[in-house]
């Protein structure tokens, strides 16, 4: 059994997937997509992911506002998110997400990833940290 974090984005989903005892969350891929309105191929990818690693649960990041309301984006999340149910058949949680490509980014940076070279990792390291916040709530309850 595993647990799927994704980052979801205009252009792109990040994956992290955790290790079966559901303890850390690893970077996976980055989905990417041509139109934020074209979703059929990375909806496809995602159920594929799932069928490969066993994956029971998706932790979906969920990108309130720094004042803790709700715009446009978390709006297009919370439809991904029924959509990612009814197709799946899996429970998603919304989990916050506020700052981690930030930390996603300062991961990289600490780590020697040259800038020119972070779009490649970014979405997918913003994943895991989701999903490894959501692991380490879950582990603290």
């Amino acid at each position: 059994m595993r647990y799927m974090g994704l980052d979801y984005g205009t252009k792109t989903v990040g994956v992290a997937l955790s290790d079966e005892l559901l303890i850390t969350a690893q970077p996976f891929e980055t989905i990417t997509r041509e139109k934020e309105t074209k979703l059929r191929k990375t909806y496809q990818r995602i159920e594929e992911i799932i069928a490969e690693k066993n994956v029971e649960k998706i932790i979906l990041g969920y990108p309130k506002n720094m004042n803790n309301t709700v715009g446009e984006r978390a709006l297009a999340t919370e439809e991904f998110k029924e959509n990612l149910e009814r197709r799946t058949s899996l429970p998603v949680i919304l989990q916050d997400e506020r700052l981690t490509t930030i930390e996603a980014d300062r991961i990289l940076d600490a780590t020697g990833v040259a800038e020119s070279g972070r779009k490649q990792y970014i979405d997918k390291m913003a994943a895991a940290i989701i999903l490894q916040s959501y692991l380490d709530a879950e582990k603290n309850k």
